[in-house]
């Protein structure tokens, strides 16, 4: 019997880069892959220090593990546990997560520091990310960072998928959300169970093969569930979009089949508030029909390396806000025109700050058309991405009045 917490388990992969991806589900028994690609940690190890999260088979929680040579030491790591009373099934899903993280090792891919399967709860450790999911990330830090800054984001997530990618995985599901940030910074993919829970119900749908996430899935893998490291790439364009937008919704409460059939005629996510041309195109190229034409990962990193280069390459915003008229659907145009401040804001996707609004006496479009961004910090409207957002659109009803 394999012997739990070898020597350096840590830092040592369990073989070299070399290897493709072996699917667990090709095992006749689950339980060996569990064995073959995750190591085994003695429950006394490991101490659960708080509650972060729920997932779809138990708790998340953080907590340290103590490390060999002399267990004196220990790591902040994160730690997955599974319902107690869970079926056979259920553990097999559960541990396959772990069977597939622990094939890779990568810097921008979460690392798996092993699992507990000999004492309950059974539990899947991996590497803590002290700043959580991208997505959150991003909507709490708001206008905070430097374009440079998420590019080096944006680079670390093209990277872990161009690592993947060569190992012949696909990930299916690569969303802001299931990319996790430390305290450095560093975005790493997470996320490889094939029976995730679609956080939010709205953005699945269901076909014959499953549940999909629509708002970030290629046409052809929604179309025939043909996914390939092309689809991923569809998918990492729409994190590119999130990730410029800091974390706001893809096609926004849109349904999904009107983004399904809306992408199907040609329509894209318009640019981000001051999103630098060259990303944007970066984004249209991810959003090809064609999948053979999309960039590969490895071109991607290429790309995001030369742009972190010649930063004046950035200086070029593509400044088309959300009502484009070359990105919006006939029923959208008109988007723009003021009949209420309440439905400006509803319109602008701010409706948040209507009281905002109202408390400042701001009812006619020449009063909001002149706002600057001290008055919105006087109101109480602080967050520096919602400020350009709104001064933006306030200046386009300047040219309408």
């Amino acid at each position: 019997m394999e012997t739990p917490l070898v020597l350096g388990f840590v830092t040592t992969p369990l073989f070299g880069n070399s290897r493709s991806y072996v699917d667990p589900h090709t095992y006749e028994d689950p339980n060996q892959a569990i064995r073959e690609f995750a190591r085994e940690i003695d429950a006394n190890y490991i101490t659960i220090e708080a509650i972060i999260g729920g997932g779809e088979f138990g708790d998340v929680c953080r907590g340290r593990l103590k490390i060999p040579p002399n267990f004196v030491q220990d790591i902040d790591v994160a730690i997955k546990t599974l319902k107690p009373g869970s079926s056979e099934k259920a553990r097999c899903d559960f541990l396959t997560e772990a069977s597939i993280m622990g094939q890779f090792d990568h810097p921008n891919v979460i690392y798996l520091q092993g699992v507990v399967t000999r004492s309950n709860p059974v539990m899947i450790i991996t590497e803590y990310m002290e700043n959580g999911s991208l997505d959150t990330f991003l909507r709490v830090n708001d206008g905070k960072f430097q374009t440079l800054q998420l590019i080096a984001m944006l680079r670390g997530i093209a990277s872990g998928m161009s690592y993947l990618s060569d190992m012949n995985y696909v990930h299916r599901d690569l969303a802001a959300r299931n990319v996790l940030v430390n305290s450095q910074l560093i975005c790493k993919i997470a996320d490889f169970g094939l029976s995730r829970e679609i956080e939010n119900a709205s953005d699945a749908y269901t076909t014959r093969g499953g549940k999909i996430p629509v708002r970030w899935t290629a046409p052809e893998a929604i179309a025939f569930r043909k996914f390939t490291s092309a689809s991923d790439v569809w998918s990492y364009g729409v994190v590119l979009w999130e990730v410029m937008s800091y974390g706001e919704r893809p096609y926004w409460n849109w349904s999904n089949q009107d983004v399904i059939k809306s992408i199907e005629k040609g329509y894209r996510l318009p640019a981000p508030m001051d999103c630098p041309e060259a990303l944007y195109q970066l984004m249209l190229d991810c959003w090809q029909k064609q999948r053979t034409h999309r960039p590969t990962f490895s071109s991607i990193v290429s790309t995001l390396d030369n742009l972190a280069r010649q930063p004046q390459a950035l200086l070029t915003t593509r400044n088309s806000p959300e009502n484009d008229g070359s990105h919006i659907l006939e029923g959208q145009r008109g988007h723009n025109i003021f009949i209420s401040t309440d439905l400006w804001l509803e319109n602008i996707k701010m409706s948040r700050y209507s009281q905002h609004f109202k408390e400042a006496n701001l009812v006619t479009a020449q009063q909001i058309s002149r706002l600057t961004a001290q008055h919105l910090s006087d109101m109480g409207i602080t967050l520096v991405g919602h400020q350009k957002k709104i001064l933006h659109q306030a200046r386009q009803l300047d040219t309408i009045i």
